[in-house]
């Protein structure tokens, strides 16, 4: 096995076939400082914590050394899904593989499948044991939309859409059996290591979903009067779900939402609102202290001006309105006692690409103001923080995973070139603009699992950074990973600011 750097919180663990015993051992005797176990194709993905990790050239050497467990030892009960094989693309696949509707339906059933791993969304299980015979690539054109309970196969392996969402796979059927429930545990019913087989059916039992008694609406709290292009609730995320298709989340620029947070007396993890570009005004229904961080905004509570990075209150009955920012992207609000909207998978963030979390901001959304705080405010009257910059940024990376994966010239571009944000970038990721990266292999990677930073290298060669709400598998080869202390200045990155990259070497620990 070979271990690989993925930026300076993660290693990615070669394991080829021995992926899913690899995961199944780590998993048994997870090593300290370890968050999250990401299994996919061929790799491992180990994220830590370097504060309590041990030093990465120890991880490193434990990694190498780890025996796979037997594969039966990652396997759970059989799972059996009921699908009605009326696909949109059964016929197109019948024809392409010559095998008839029958014969695709016989070898796609009679199959034995075990969940590799999972990634695209949440409960989303790549599944191997495809029969060769229906390994096809994925359509030229994805659909723009697959619908809930798509059976679909692509390449070597078959899955289930738990949910509605783009997709290029070729549709052989449906399924109504719930594959994802936040509030189940485990939340899904493919996991990795699980043992799968389709049943045939003529029909399908109606899909039965429980509908919750909405709460009553709160009596306090903040209400959204007007919200710019988007705002969001963040918290420190909801780490350690990765192997279930669930990336963290959370805040896109950490420092900034912990530093509100603390100037109100709050724990740096308590939910708080995002803002993406201002442009919002909220009305207290109760009296709130309040401090805004990130992106500097005119700030008006009322007819009162107020300033950024200092502590103020909003009484019952008064409104804050946050303009749009000079510098950066991103502005945070903190209130007192945090925001007590609902929890999923013991966060309250939104995740823009999964849909977990609250939803995103619009008028007369209520935001309910909880209590849990950790003391008396400081005594602070204002924070002194630099602003975003308003020129070019530089941003440090550590090459790798997959630099070998491009041209020795591409790395060198990333590292020499300016490159545009560009206003397609969003909580999933930065898209940039600029010289063309050229890859060495122009074949299909096998999906594996990626961390905030990544900057992955699609076919046209104009790289995209992901951010916190990133997709936890991808396709692409990773040239280089963003350093952690830099992820903020990407996350305050506007449209049209220029980004250089320099090479940062992965620190010891």
């Amino acid at each position: 096995m070979r271990v690989l750097p993925c930026g300076d919180a993660a290693l990615l663990v070669e394991a080829g076939d021995a992926a899913l015993g690899v995961y199944a051992a780590l998993l048994a005797r997870r090593p300290p400082g370890v968050v999250d176990l990401v299994p996919a194709a061929n790799t491992v993905l180990v994220r830590f914590e370097p504060s309590t990790a041990p030093a990465r050239a120890e991880l490193t050497r434990l990694l190498e050394s780890v025996e796979p467990a037997p594969v039966t030892a990652a396997v759970g009960e059989l799972v059996t899904v009921e699908v009605k094989y009326d696909g949109a693309d059964l016929e197109e696949v019948a024809a392409r593989t010559g095998l008839g509707v029958d014969g695709v339906v016989e070898a796609h059933a009679s199959a034995d499948y075990v969940v590799a791993f999972s990634g695209f969304a949440p409960g989303f299980g790549y599944l191997t044991g495809l029969d060769p015979r229906l390994r096809l690539p994925r359509k030229e054109t994805p659909r723009t939309r697959v619908p809930a309970g798509s059976v679909g196969v692509a390449g070597e392996f078959t899955g289930v859409y738990p949910r509605s969402s783009p997709g290029g796979w070729h549709l052989l059927g449906r399924t109504t059996v719930p594959l994802w429930d936040a509030d189940r545990d485990p939340p899904a019913l493919l996991r990795p290591g699980a043992r799968v087989r389709f049943e045939p059916v003529g029909a399908l039992p109606e899909a039965t979903v429980d509908i919750p008694e909405p709460p009553p609406p709160p009596r306090g709290g903040i209400e959204v009067v007007r919200c710019g292009p988007l705002g969001t609730v963040q918290d420190r995320g909801r780490p350690g779900f990765a192997a279930l298709g669930v990336t963290r989340s959370g805040a896109a620029d950490a420092p900034a939402a912990a530093l509100a947070n603390r100037l109100v007396g709050n724990a740096e993890d308590a939910a708080c609102l995002e803002l993406t570009l201002g442009s919002t005004t909220l009305a207290f229904r109760e009296p709130a202290r309040v401090a805004v961080t990130g992106a500097p905004c005119d700030l008006a509570r009322d007819d009162r001006g107020e300033a950024m990075s200092s502590p103020f209150v909003v009484p019952a009955g008064g409104r804050l309105t946050v303009g749009v920012p000079d510098t950066g992207l991103r502005t945070y609000v903190a209130v007192r006692g945090g925001l007590a909207v609902p929890q999923t998978l013991g966060s309250r963030s939104t995740d823009v690409l999964s849909g977990l979390g609250p939803a995103p901001l619009s008028p007369g959304t209520v935001l309910p103001i909880g209590n849990d705080h950790s003391g008396p405010p400081p005594a602070v009257d204002v924070a002194p923080v630099r602003p975003p910059a308003t020129g070019d940024l530089v941003v440090r990376v550590i090459p790798g995973p997959r630099a070998d994966w491009c041209t020795p010239q591409a790395l060198a571009t990333l590292l020499t070139a300016k490159f545009a944000v560009t206003a397609e970038s969003n909580r999933v990721g930065v898209r940039l603009e600029g010289p063309r990266l050229d890859r060495a292999r122009h074949e299909e990677m096998p999906s594996e699992g990626m961390v905030p930073g990544a900057i992955q290298v699609p076919p046209a060669g104009q790289p995209v950074v992901f951010l916190a709400d990133h997709p936890v598998t991808g396709g692409y080869p990773v040239i280089a990973v963003v350093s952690t202390k830099d992820l903020p200045i990407l996350a305050q990155a506007r449209p049209g600011q220029a980004i250089s990259f320099r090479a940062q070497r992965a620190a010891a620990r």
